[in-house]
């Protein structure tokens, strides 16, 4: 019997036996993270040096590529750096950093994501207000509320997290430190505490997204209404991708934290962990770029820019 003052790493879920198959989770990773540090990259860039994109929508835009780039950095470069060295190994002390600022950018995208719902629907169904309601002062408060709220939350589950007695090994069924799998290995009642801040912040997230719902729903109403058959399509094809992201990841970080033990398997959690944690920082650039032509243009002319120099 172990327990947590004895434990110095834990065992992470390996994606694959063979040196070939790890080899190529290697790479698939790999292309994944690039894919999304060039992607949110040049976001970030475009809107920094960009004084036409200085606007709350681009300011948000610029939050969220920051969170991304926080979030699958915390995971994906331990997962690829396992594989390449045929390893499995964490340090106690780099699964409780994991915890946290795993926590701590998700939550704070998540919230991020529901501001960006609430500048959407203001900016559509009320655009009169616009500048009262998101003004630079509202929207720098709305973020900072965002990170704050995101630290808060993810310092309390990782202490209250790691503060549990652990008895039954170190061995993680999961390709990062994820906290049910960390309860798995308590030996004590005391993770039923947790359990119940995990439920409380589930509820927080549906309610989350329950206002993003009513947001969007109340934007297609207003879009319905305009006469220009190209105006609708534009906006659906901006807000439906978003919503459709929103939906995958409250979706599959819900079931990952709250599915019962009876139904989890190495496999199962996989597959449910990789669509949270891996896929929206790789695709929200894609999405909110694409239909994007002012964001378009800033990129193409940071692009070029950096090129004439060269």
């Amino acid at each position: 019997m172990s327990n947590s003052s004895s434990i110095t790493h834990f065992l992470l879920l390996a994606f694959a036996d063979t040196r070939e198959l790890q080899l190529l989770h290697f790479w698939l990773f790999l292309g994944i993270y690039l894919a999304a540090l060039l992607g949110n990259g040049l976001i970030i860039t475009a809107i920094a040096c960009d004084h036409r994109l200085h606007t709350p929508m681009y300011f948000f835009l610029l939050n969220l590529s920051i969170l991304d780039l926080g979030s699958i950095s915390t995971t994906v470069p331990k997962s690829m750096a396992n594989s390449l060295w045929d390893t499995r190994d964490i340090s106690y002390t780099g699964c409780i950093a994991q915890v946290f600022f795993f926590f701590f950018f998700v939550t704070a995208e998540y919230c991020l994501l529901t501001i960006m719902a609430y500048d959407r629907y203001v900016a559509i169904c009320k655009p009169l207000h616009y500048g009262t309601l998101l003004g630079s002062r509202a929207c720098v408060h709305m973020a900072a509320a965002a990170w704050g709220s995101a630290f808060l939350h993810a310092l309390l589950h990782t202490a209250n997290t790691f503060s549990l007695p652990l008895c039954h090994g170190n061995v993680l069924d999961q390709f990062f430190c994820e906290i049910p799998h960390i309860l798995k290995l308590s030996c004590s009642d005391a993770y039923l505490r947790e359990a119940g801040f995990i439920v409380v912040s589930a509820c927080f997230g549906s309610g989350c997204f329950v206002f993003i719902v009513v947001s969007y729903v109340e934007i297609f109403r207003a879009v319905l209404r305009i006469p220009s058959q190209q105006g609708r399509h534009k906006a659906f094809s901006t807000c439906l991708p978003h919503l459709a992201v929103v939906s995958l990841f409250l979706s599959t970080a819900l079931f990952a934290h709250l599915k019962p033990p009876s139904i989890s398997s190495p496999s199962l959690d996989l597959v449910v962990a990789v669509p949270y944690s891996v896929v929206p920082p790789a695709v929200n650039p894609l999405i909110y770029s694409m239909r994007n032509q002012e964001l378009k243009d800033a990129v193409w002319k940071l692009m070029t820019g950096l090129y004439s120099k060269a």
